[in-house]
């Protein structure tokens, strides 16, 4: 049985063994609380997202799979479904960013391609009512306006998850050695708008102390410290890109035989997302080739019957795109009872 001094305020084990296994404890569980609460407090802890760890292939197998569908299933079902996962994962991307993004560009988009396409498309057999230029105003134009918005709408938000995901190492990973030209501008385009609109905000507060930015001066000077921001950004983006080119050049990027080291591994958790992917991939393209999702818009509104075969595509396309968010749900509780284990 070990003795316990006091040693300046703090209890140690006698005979020099270190410390006392409950005081051991003790200060685990305060380094594993005090630990939960910087990465929390960092946002490290904060809308984790479990996908984006998995490896490259699964990412854009993934992406390409619910981009695919979203563009070429009209049955107001699967639009629904891949509007409101498209909508739910950017939000859990972006947090408060993504909900903004969605109200102010996603929903006026919406409402005006829905708006457009019954003033200009006048098919459909049941007609609400006259326009002022003699065409009719039917309810299939009005309906299919709607879808076509949503299918827009879901396909944009789909591609701002994909560019949060698929990073431009994970790009460069996957078609660097199949197609290096082209997977090297497209790494270049994917991280342009960010890296140009950090940049501007650079040049556009060292323009602001010295007083030349826009906000300052008559219209006229406003706008000549305009067009030198606009000059200066212009001028960076073009050594930006030599830099790079160069860069990739002297590191004998593209070269036959070239090695490249790289930190992503296909363990046994990806080939298990990789079967499911296949899985719901095949399942939803046999009943799409079956006509399990079809549906007509003109000259009358009619889809598939609702039926067990039917409703099973509904539910594997809707397991499929809110995969990562039944992962991320599922990493996020298993954090919380670490913690509550603390």
């Amino acid at each position: 049985m070990s003795q316990k001094t006091y040693v300046g305020g703090e209890e140690t084990c006698g005979g020099g063994r270190g410390l006392c296994m409950s005081l051991q404890k003790k200060r685990l569980q305060s380094f594993g609380t005090a630990a939960f609460t910087f990465l929390e407090r960092n946002g490290v802890m904060q809308n984790r997202d479990t996908f984006s760890s998995y490896h490259p292939l699964i990412n854009f197998l993934y992406f390409a799979l619910v981009l695919v569908f979203s563009m070429c299933f009209m049955h107001p079902a699967f639009l629904v479904i891949s509007l409101a996962a498209a909508v739910s994962y950017n939000v859990y991307l972006k947090g408060a960013k993504g909900l903004r993004f969605s109200l102010a560009f996603i929903l006026p988009m919406m409402i005006l391609a829905a708006i457009v396409n019954p003033a200009f498309n006048h098919e459909g057999a049941t007609i609400i009512a006259y326009l002022p230029s003699g065409n009719p105003l039917t309810m299939e134009s009005i309906v299919y306006g709607v879808a076509a918005s949503a299918m827009m709408a879901a396909v944009v938000l789909w591609f701002t998850c994909f560019n949060e995901v698929i990073t431009t190492d994970k790009f460069v990973y996957l078609f660097g050695r199949i197609i290096p030209a082209l997977s090297l501008v497209m790494s270049m385009t994917l991280r342009f708008v960010p890296k140009f609109r950090n940049q501007i905000k650079v040049v556009s507060e060292a323009q602001r102390c010295i007083g030349r930015d826009v906000s300052d001066g008559s219209i006229i000077q406003r706008a000549r410290h305009g067009i030198t921001i606009l000059s200066i950004m212009i001028t960076w983006s073009l050594e930006n890109a030599i830099e790079t080119a160069d860069s990739m050049k002297s590191r004998g990027y593209g070269l036959p035989g070239r090695t490249a080291f790289s930190i992503y591994r296909f363990d046994s958790r990806d080939r298990a997302a990789l079967l499911w992917l296949v899985f719901c991939g095949v399942y939803i393209v046999s009943g799409w080739i079956a006509g399990g999702t079809a549906f007509r818009y003109y000259p009358t509104m009619k889809g598939v019957e609702l039926n067990p075969f039917s409703i099973s595509f509904m539910l594997v396309y809707l397991a499929l795109c809110l995969t990562p968010i039944i992962l991320n749900v599922k990493e996020d509780r298993k954090w919380q009872r670490l913690r509550s284990e603390i």
